[in-house]
């Protein structure tokens, strides 16, 4: 039976990283995209990362372009357009598919682990999961709930 650190994944800069890295922390997953109205959210997740970072939370931004062509760059362009638009400095990886024949293994065991308000599948950009420090999917949150209504659930868990 397969866990959240039981996957991996490509970061932006093409290493591959074990979700067992983060082990004993309080992780934030994010599918993201850089044209979406939804966009500013990654200015609260910052905030957040900055905030509670040194008290175990880690934000994975996992880029996405399968909502309305939100993100169609390049991973370079994801990359510097997260930096120089929203000063982002928490993790982020390669675009992914969430939904689908190709999605990532890691959204398919998030999906059966915590299900939405339609069913598993994710619905849009910025819809969230967040994972306690044994791994296990606590909650998951539309992509409208902005990451300052996540606090307290975050801190919770902290």
């Amino acid at each position: 039976m397969s866990n959240f650190y039981s996957f991996k994944a490509k970061t932006l800069q093409g290493k591959e990283v074990s979700m067992e890295e983060y082990k004993d922390k309080v992780v934030l997953v994010v599918n993201t995209a850089s044209k979406c109205g939804l966009t500013p959210q990654y200015e609260g997740l910052e905030k957040l990362h900055k905030e509670y970072k040194d008290k175990g939370l880690v934000i994975l931004g996992f880029p996405c372009n399968q909502f309305g062509n939100q993100e169609p760059g390049s991973e370079k362009d994801i990359k510097e357009g997260c930096l120089l638009n929203y000063g982002v400095t928490f993790q982020m990886f390669s675009k992914i598919d969430v939904n689908g024949e190709d999605e990532h293994p890691l959204y398919t065991y998030l999906k059966s682990q915590k299900k939405g308000m339609f069913g598993s599948k994710i619905k849009w950009n910025f819809t969230k999961f967040l994972v306690d420090k044994n791994g296990d999917v606590v909650k998951r949150f539309s992509p409208t709930t902005t990451p300052d209504k996540l606090e307290k659930d975050i801190q919770k868990l902290l």
